[in-house]
């Protein structure tokens, strides 16, 4: 966990194939970051952003890879109703949530139990969730 109260920011890693089409839709490795602080998780791609509090996140875990039609881009899972904010299809961390998070639409009406990112440091952003998972037991 973040004891320095520092907050740390986490890049979404970009294959260069996909950022023409990435790039269409406002995603760009300027529009896109993950913020973790002691008390807050903020992602945003492009356009899209998730909000949660920390202490809502209940797990996480490395997964990949990705088929680029079911990963690039953001992407609604239709089995479970994640969420996948995706600029490669090589490696992610797939967060997931006590309470459900809104992030596809802009009214927050659709909520997504989990969301998969595909930052540039997935295991040193998988240590930093998983302190904060140990410090609330």
């Amino acid at each position: 966990m973040n004891h320095d109260g520092e907050t740390r920011r986490f890049a979404f890693a970009f294959e260069d194939r996909y950022r023409p089409l990435l790039r269409l839709l406002g995603i760009r490795p300027d529009t896109c970051e993950l913020m973790l602080s002691a008390d807050v998780l903020r992602v945003r791609f492009g356009p899209w952003v998730v909000l949660s509090p920390r202490a809502n996140v209940a797990g996480a875990e490395l997964s990949g890879p990705y088929s680029a039609i079911k990963a690039i881009g953001p992407h609604l899972s239709l089995a479970d109703g994640g969420l996948t904010f995706g600029s490669n299809t090589r490696l992610g961390v797939c967060i997931r949530f006590r309470r459900s998070v809104s992030g596809s639409e802009p009214l927050g009406v659709l909520r997504h139990p989990a969301l998969t990112v595909t930052v540039e440091e997935p295991a040193k952003l998988l240590d930093e969730l998983r302190a904060t998972q140990r410090a609330a037991q």
